[in-house]
């Protein structure tokens, strides 16, 4: 991505972004569910100081949203468990995507 004067490209990272309304789908199909927050409000509580002070550092973040129904089917396409890992990749395949 470049930046918004057009110099050198700036990477930039994708966190993902979870729906309040989709957390228990979430918890229900993740492989890894024990390792997610209780709640969507527990994970927010996380997740924005954390996303806040990672940005803070000068590092270029976009939240990106998931949509819980995608995340499964892409996952059961690309034959991989509901994961971080897939989770992440998942996030960066829509990066790329919106490119």
């Amino acid at each position: 991505m470049k930046d918004k004067f057009g110099g050198s490209p700036v990477t930039v990272s994708g966190v993902a972004w979870y729906r309040r309304e989709q957390w228990a789908l979430l918890k229900s199909v993740a492989k890894d569910a024990g390792e997610l927050e209780n709640s969507y409000d527990e994970w927010l509580e996380f997740a924005e100081p954390a996303f806040e002070a990672i940005r803070n550092t000068g590092t270029h973040l976009m939240k990106v949203d998931v949509d819980i129904e995608e995340l499964i089917q892409w996952c059961k396409h690309e034959g991989r468990p509901v994961d971080g890992p897939a989770r992440a990749d998942f996030v960066t395949r829509k990066m790329k995507d919106n490119d």
